[in-house]
Formats: C-alpha cells, sequence, structure tokens
C-alpha cells in the first residue's frame, strides 16, 4: 500500500507541473503532505518530517550550492566562460565539438545550466560551417546538450550533482572522484556516438533548421555561411577580436586582460582542494588540516573568495554587487527546489516504504548490484521524462531512494551516480531548457529532438555500463 500511495503522490506532482503549470516547490510539497496523511503518518508528524527534512539537506548542500551559483555569476560577469569557449574555438580547429563538450563537462559546471547555453550557443553557430559544412550546427548542438547535462549531474559543483550526492549522503570529494571521469568519458563518446548517426544521414537542414531563420547569417542555405564554410581562415572568422567576447558594456576591458588561467582560479582551486582531500582519504594520509582544507564547503568559499576579489578589481564595488545580486537570486529557486526534495525523501521514510522497498532491492535478486543500479537509473529516467526537469527528476529519485540505499548492499556513490545517469534521459518539449536551446541554436522543434532530446538520451546510455561497472570494483 505504501508503494501505491508513493506512486500516486508522485503522478500527483507530475500532473501538477505538467497539466497545470504549477511551480515544482509547491507540487512537491503538495505531494509530501499527500503521501504523509495517506500513509497515516499524522498531521504533527508530516510537517515535522517535511521541516526537518528541508533543514537537514540544507545543510548537506546549501552552502554548496549558495557559494558555488555565486562563484558562477561572478565568473559570468568577468566574461571568464566567453573567453574560454572561444580561446577552445581557436586553437583546436576540427576537434571544436569534442573540446567544447569536454569543457562545458569539467570546467562550466559551476554556472547555471541556462547561462552555459547562453554562452556557447554563439559559438557553435559561428563556428559549424568550418567544422562540418553540413552538419557542423547538429554536432556542435548535440555536444553542447551532452556537455552541459554531463556536468550538471555528474560533476560537483554541477547542481544535481550536488544536491543527488546530499540526499544520499555521499561526500561530495567521492562523488568529484569517481562522476569526473564518467562525466568527461559520457560526454566525450557520446559526441562520438552523435556525430556517426549524423554521418548516417539523420540530420536534413530543410526541416531541422527553423524556417524563420533562412535569412540569419547562421543558417545553412545562407549566403555568408556558406563563404564562411569555403574560407580556409581558422576557426574565429578574421575581424574577431578578444575585446568582442562580450558586450563592453557588461565586461570591463581590465576583466578581459587578466590572464584566462587566473580568471579561472575560483572554479580550479576549489576542485583541487576538495580532489586532493578525497584523495588523501582515500588513501588513509588524512589529518584535521587536509580534512579542513579539503572540504567541501570550505574549498569552495575559498573560490567565492578569490572570485571576489578578481570581481572587486575588475568589476568595481557596483559590478560585483550586481553579479552577487544575480547569483541571489538564482540560489533560492535552487535551494528551494532542493530542500524540498529532501523533505519529500523524509516523508517517505516516515511512511515505512524503506521496509517496503528492501525487496525490490534485496540481495536474493541473484544481481544485486545490476538490479539497484538499473532500478534507481529507471526511476530517474522516468521522473525526469515526465516531469521535464534533470534536477527536479534527480532530486526526487534521490529522494525516494535514499531511505533505503543502505539496504541495498551497493555503495552510495554507485546508486547516486545511476541516478545521475537516468535522469539525463530524453530532455524533450516538457522542459524550459529544450526550448530556449531551440531557439538559441536556430533549430526547428524536430531539430532540437534531433539534438538535444537525442544527444541526452544517448548520454544516459553511454553513461550506465560505466556506473554498472564502478558498481562491480567500488
Amino acid at each position: 500500500m505504501d508503494i501505491a500511495l508513493t506512486l500516486i503522490a508522485i503522478a500527483v506532482a507530475i500532473l501538477l507541473i505538467i497539466r497545470f503549470k504549477v511551480d515544482p516547490v509547491i507540487s512537491l510539497i503538495i505531494s509530501s503532505i499527500f503521501l504523509g496523511l495517506s500513509t497515516g503518518v499524522g498531521l504533527e508528524e508530516t510537517v515535522k518530517q517535511i521541516t526537518t527534512g528541508f533543514g537537514e539537506i540544507m545543510g548537506e548542500v546549501g552552502l554548496l550550492i549558495g557559494f558555488g551559483v555565486l562563484i558562477g555569476s561572478l565568473l559570468q560577469a568577468t566574461g571568464t566562460f566567453r573567453a574560454l569557449v572561444e580561446i577552445i574555438a581557436r586553437r583546436v580547429g576540427g576537434k571544436l565539438p569534442y573540446a567544447m563538450t569536454a569543457a562545458l563537462s569539467t570546467i562550466f559546471p559551476s554556472i547555471y545550466v541556462d547561462v552555459q547555453v547562453v554562452l556557447a550557443s554563439p559559438m557553435a553557430r559561428q563556428a559549424a560551417p568550418v567544422v562540418d559544412r553540413k552538419r557542423g550546427l547538429p554536432l556542435l548542438a548535440g555536444a553542447i546538450g551532452i556537455g552541459i547535462f554531463a556536468g550538471y549531474v555528474f560533476v560537483v559543483p554541477g547542481l544535481a550533482a550536488v544536491a543527488v550526492a546530499g540526499l544520499l549522503e555521499v561526500s561530495l570529494g567521492r562523488y568529484l572522484v569517481f562522476g569526473v571521469p564518467i562525466g568527461l568519458a559520457t560526454a566525450l563518446l557520446t559526441t562520438l556516438a552523435f556525430r556517426g548517426l549524423l554521418r548516417a544521414g539523420l540530420w536534413d537542414a530543410d526541416t531541422d533548421i527553423d524556417p524563420d531563420e533562412e535569412e540569419h547569417p547562421e543558417h545553412p542555405g545562407h549566403a555568408a555561411y556558406l563563404a564562411r564554410a569555403d574560407a580556409e581562415a581558422g576557426m574565429v572568422p578574421a575581424g574577431t577580436a578578444d575585446a568582442d567576447l562580450d558586450d563592453p558594456d557588461e565586461v570591463p576591458e581590465r576583466a578581459l586582460r587578466l590572464p584566462l588561467l587566473l580568471r579561472l582560479a575560483p572554479i580550479l582551486v576549489p576542485l583541487v582542494l576538495i580532489a586532493f582531500g578525497a584523495f588523501m582519504d582515500l588513501f588513509e594520509r588524512s589529518n584535521s588540516v587536509i580534512a579542513f582544507i579539503g572540504d567541501a564547503n570550505i574549498a569552495l568559499f575559498v573560490g567565492l573568495l578569490i572570485a571576489f576579489v578578481i570581481g572587486r578589481a575588475t568589476l568595481g564595488t557596483e559590478g560585483t554587487e550586481g553579479a552577487l545580486s544575480s547569483g541571489f537570486r538564482t540560489t533560492g529557486e535552487i535551494l528551494l527546489i532542493t530542500g524540498i526534495g529532501g523533505s519529500l525523501g523524509a516523508v517517505i521514510t516516515a511512511t515505512g516504504l524503506g521496509d517496503t522497498l528492501k525487496g525490490l532491492f534485496s540481495a536474493d535478486a541473484g544481481a544485486p548490484v545490476l538490479v539497484s543500479v538499473l532500478l534507481a537509473w529507471f526511476i530517474a529516467a522516468l521522473l525526469h521524462f515526465a516531469i521535464g526537469s534533470v534536477s527536479v527528476g534527480a532530486i526526487t529519485a534521490a529522494g525516494i531512494i535514499g531511505p533505503v540505499v543502505a539496504s541495498t548492499g551497493v555503495d552510495p556513490v554507485v546508486i547516486g551516480l545511476a541516478i545521475a545517469s537516468g535522469a539525463m534521459f530524453a530532455l524533450h518539449v516538457n522542459s524550459n531548457f529544450f526550448w530556449m536551446f531551440k531557439s538559441l541554436l536556430g533549430l526547428s522543434t524536430k531539430g532540437a529532438l534531433k539534438t538535444l532530446t537525442l544527444a541526452t538520451s544517448l548520454g544516459a546510455v553511454v553513461s550506465l555500463p560505466m556506473v554498472l561497472v564502478l558498481g562491480l570494483v567500488a
């Protein structure tokens, strides 16, 4: 009965989000209340579980999410990410799709996914004809899509990665150590497989490009597009200067003059500190000082301090405060949805569902790792497909599975990565990101389905065997 009521509660949330366009925060609270009352948890206990669940997950990941979003906001204001994309485009030539997807999946996760596609799409459209005259745009679009979401779910401080790790009580150091290679490999292998599909005839520019884009200089039929494709200049057309990387009204010249490596320090330093602490702990060489500097909260705070100093030196007081204010606005929404994912998980625990679900994850299944990983992947994939949000799907799946993860006998980091893998599956028309992606890259709905939806689906399938192998050896 507990399983049936839980499924009904999740279905209620999905129906509210999709059919009635109710915000996920409100929808998940309604579902949590319904589940608590319908399973006999009681009025007072339901409220208690909602509030304590929220508080517990905030204690795990609240600061991490806040620090990560603020770092990303400051780096965006200094033009760091666009400069990185531009440099990659100039230096890697025809390998641009692999370079972009690698960068998006490993360096960019500290910035929110919507901002990533805004920054990456202009370069994709600019470089597409040089990468491949006929298939350059869809190839780069697919590479951008899988790169963004592989980083988002697998790589700390990607917000979905941080939330899943927190809900499953996995240390971010361990998640980072295992998540980075899986995220990077997923992005690269998916881009390679996607390129093969394009060569097999997947793409049709006549139907897959937005017809309203025909007069745009990035449209494959436009003379300017063909001229660039035939030109033998580098990846960046002549006349594109470093000062053009960002709107000069938004990014001061002194910010653009800083070495890129220095501007990336707010990301690189925390990752090095977290990884260092994780490896020292893994090899039993840690001590109190290493544990302190390797703690994800401290490491990201160090990164925020570095970003703040760079911001004050280049953007000035007003510019820095503006970037931080933008980050604070984004943080609120993310913290709410993450916290309420913890609330739902706490209510599920209070229903006693954990004991009921043990049979689904029991060692009697004959292949416990396989069954546990596949079930976690399937739950996350189903929730994401229905709800339309990678983060909400991953958080909800972690909330459902979290109470019983100890009974699986599988390392929690493996279950977390399985959820991450499944949560990428088939990002499609019920996602706001889908429509932003379509518009920014000048694709038709069919073209966006062939690129973003197919690439994320491939990524979910490509990453699953890697998680299974990790489950067998971890």
